[in-house]
């Protein structure tokens, strides 16, 4: 390839750049419709996934990929609005696990009906035939070759993970 057709050759997608400025605007998405309740994203992952099991904090936080921190204050948030509670675990005494509240049960039902209508409105703004194919890609990549972020190297700092709002 000479020099002048190497500069005008269309350059690979900048992935890194689409993956997010897409997962930013979902976000935003997701947050102004789940806002019409009262609810967060981070809200709703946390009580949805708590309605599945009896999980306890730390494994809420693992599963709504939160820290400690943050999901300290999350559950705080959802117990104060009476959607969920600390309670000991069945089986393990020195647990304690998140349960959520009947209140809590009917929001997150009325929250998975909205966070079902705006993956459905992405996905239709694709072709038919891509969809599929599009999320079966997008799950082959978080369980595999993107499943595990990677640690800083020797003498580098860390990669920060974007902020969450606080709402």
């Amino acid at each position: 390839m000479t020099a002048q057709a190497a500069e005008t050759a269309p350059r690979t997608a900048d992935m890194s750049y689409l993956l997010q400025h897409t997962a930013h605007v979902l976000t935003t998405q997701m947050s102004a419709a789940l806002a019409e309740i009262g609810m967060t994203p981070r809200a709703h992952c946390v009580l949805a996934h708590a309605l599945q099991a009896e999980r306890t904090q730390a494994q809420l936080a693992e599963l709504s990929d939160l820290d400690k921190t943050t999901m300290v204050v999350t559950v705080d948030q959802l117990e104060k609005a009476g959607l969920a509670e600390r309670v000991p675990s069945a089986t393990d005494r020195r647990a304690r696990i998140i349960k959520v509240t009947p209140a809590g049960e009917r929001v997150v039902a009325e929250g998975q009906d909205i966070v079902d209508h705006v993956h459905e409105d992405v996905l239709g703004a694709l072709p038919e035939q891509e969809r599929t194919a599009f999320v079966s890609a997008l799950n082959r990549l978080v369980n595999g070759h993107l499943a595990t972020p990677v640690g800083p190297t020797e003498g580098t700092q860390g990669v920060r993970r974007p902020r969450q709002s606080r709402k």
